[in-house]
């Protein structure tokens, strides 16, 4: 007596013997379930004090904006000789975001002067 192939089997059903559920041997299921390994992302970003506390440099003890708030700077004296308006705002915009990022001084700095430059460039030069 020979017996029945898998296919043979799960097609007339005869594969499950008596008493239980003829369904669960059969090849009628032919999903594939997995279940995630990835880590949960989660669904709210640390807070700005929080981010700030971990990132707080490359560990010499400088500033994260440091760089940033030398650029503003730069834009800010750059601008008391050409166009005023432009390189004035964009120094007072960078000031504020390297004040944000921990360089106070150069960001303060930045922004008093891009603000001077602007009013010279509005107020004063035109009378020249």
């Amino acid at each position: 007596m020979t017996r029945p192939s898998f296919q043979e089997k799960s097609k007339n059903g005869s594969g499950a013997g008596k008493g239980t559920n003829a369904g669960t041997n059969s090849s009628e299921y032919k999903e594939e379930t997995a279940a995630e390994i990835a880590a949960p992302v989660p669904i709210t970003r640390p807070s700005f004090q929080e981010r700030s506390k971990d990132s707080s440099g490359a560990g010499t003890g400088t500033k994260a904006g440091t760089g940033m708030g030398w650029a503003a700077l730069a834009l800010s004296i750059l601008s008391l000789f050409v166009m005023p308006i432009l390189f004035g705002a964009a120094g007072i915009v960078l000031g504020f975001v390297a004040r944000r990022r921990g360089a106070e001084s150069l960001g303060a700095w930045a922004i008093g002067i891009g603000a001077i430059s602007i009013i010279v460039g509005i107020f004063i030069l035109p009378f020249f």
